[in-house]
């Protein structure tokens, strides 16, 4: 980093943000958004905070200052979605997101003056679609993804219907949410700025839990409840809108409804779709080809360009959909779109395994990018034995081969003993 020409806040804030499994890299662009994003006194503040949840009083001891003062500077950080401030069984907690999905999208996910969101979605490009750095790190960088994609479940036949957990339904995500928040798309706003954005809804961004609260709390999000949420989430599927969501099954803290030429993983799937920015359905759409009237309206709709039309011969002008397997999504958008019912979805041979919680995924991360002593021994976090507990209760359910990837990339007598155990 000693080639960025940054203050020293800004610069101990990277390094603090690339303590996350989801990191990023250090750039020109970046130092710009976090100098809109931060005063250079709240990036040296905020880059002292632990990784994990804390209280008030963690924080008032981390920057040395009384508790009023620290909550003053928490409660402010947490105005501007910053930070994100949580119940946790009626203990006040908070805690500084990732930049996406986190603090980066939350600064678009409604019109405000206090910022140039302009300038902002200008930097957001050039970081994240002309750089790209950050973009192979968020999506490719790990096994286990960030997100995962939920099937349209208006197209499920009854057969499918068997098949598919309620953990892989949108509708249940939002049916079982404490808290449902609805926000601009970051995404789409961002385009708008660059004017490339498409007509796809705008207010339609969906968070839940905890997450929702917090933004809602602080107007970043409008509170609704589960009907207008299962409405949201139909008029998305009328917009052939792919909802990519948390990968954990449960508790996730956000659904995007996503469009093919403003949303980032969904570009991500068009330039690199081999390679998986977001993990699949457990679906696959199959073609009748003798059904088929090669129409192309499937090949329209598909947001990553994986339907394509093509004919058995050069002389054959019979025309029909192909579907690329090692790209689809699964998404069933193309299977809403025909009207002849020449597509159907199929279960995949390969079942998606999806993380418990967030907690597991994150360790999943940490553990696949070599990152695992970062949530575990995390200077600042004062001892969390809570903390430690919940990190070591996954690892210890782990299949055998990343328990020994974490044994040695921790290098503990006691994790290894903790996993003999286990395995006896």
């Amino acid at each position: 980093m000693s080639h960025i020409s940054a203050r020293e806040g800004y610069r101990n804030l990277i390094e603090r943000i690339n303590r996350f499994p989801q990191g990023a890299p250090p750039s020109k662009a970046l130092y710009k958004i976090l100098s809109i994003l931060f005063s250079e006194k709240e990036a040296a503040l905020v880059s002292m905070l632990p990784i994990k949840p804390f209280t008030i009083k963690t924080a008032s001891k981390v920057w040395n200052m009384r508790e009023v003062e620290a909550k003053n500077i928490l409660d402010s950080l947490a105005g501007k979605a910053i930070l994100l401030d949580i119940d946790n069984n009626g203990t006040q907690q908070y805690m500084l997101p990732p930049p996406m999905a986190g603090f980066f999208e939350f600064a678009l996910m409604r019109v405000r003056k206090d910022i140039d969101q302009k300038l902002l979605s200008e930097l957001y490009y050039q970081y994240m679609n002309v750089e790209e750095d950050f973009i192979k790190e968020l999506f490719f960088s790990s096994e286990t993804r960030l997100g995962r994609v939920f099937v349209q479940e208006e197209v499920l036949s009854n057969e499918n219907a068997v098949h598919i957990l309620d953990h892989e339904r949108a509708s249940e995500v939002i049916k079982n949410a404490s808290n449902i928040g609805i926000s601009m798309c970051y995404c789409r706003h961002k385009m708008q700025h660059l004017n490339r954005a498409c007509d796809a809804p705008l207010d339609i961004c969906m968070t839940f839990n905890n997450v929702a609260a917090s933004l809602i709390k602080h107007k970043f999000a409008r509170k609704v409840d589960v009907s207008e949420g299962i409405e949201l989430l139909h008029k998305a599927y009328e917009y052939n809108l792919v909802q990519c969501g948390e990968n954990v099954r449960e508790n996730p803290t956000f659904i995007c409804n996503c469009c093919g030429c403003c949303c980032e993983a969904m570009v991500a799937a068009k330039k690199f779709g081999m390679l998986h920015p977001v993990h699949t359905t457990n679906f696959i759409p199959k073609i009748d080809e003798k059904n088929c009237v090669g129409c192309g309206r499937c090949t329209k709709v598909c947001p990553i360009e994986a339907v394509t039309l093509t004919s058995n011969s050069l002389e054959d002008k019979k025309r029909y959909a192909k579907v690329n397997e090692e790209i689809c999504l699964g998404c069933g958008i193309c299977v809403r779109s025909c009207s002849k019912g020449s597509i159907k979805l199929e279960i995949r041979k390969e079942h998606i395994i999806t993380p418990a919680n967030s907690v597991h995924r994150a360790v999943l991360m940490a553990i696949e990018k070599n990152q695992l002593q970062n949530l575990i021994f995390d200077n600042q976090a004062l001892g969390s034995h809570r903390a430690m507990a919940a990190i070591l209760s996954v690892i210890l359910k782990l299949p055998p081969i990343k328990q020994a990837m974490a044994s040695k990339q921790m290098k503990s007598i006691y994790l290894e003993k903790l996993i003999k155990k286990i395995d006896i």
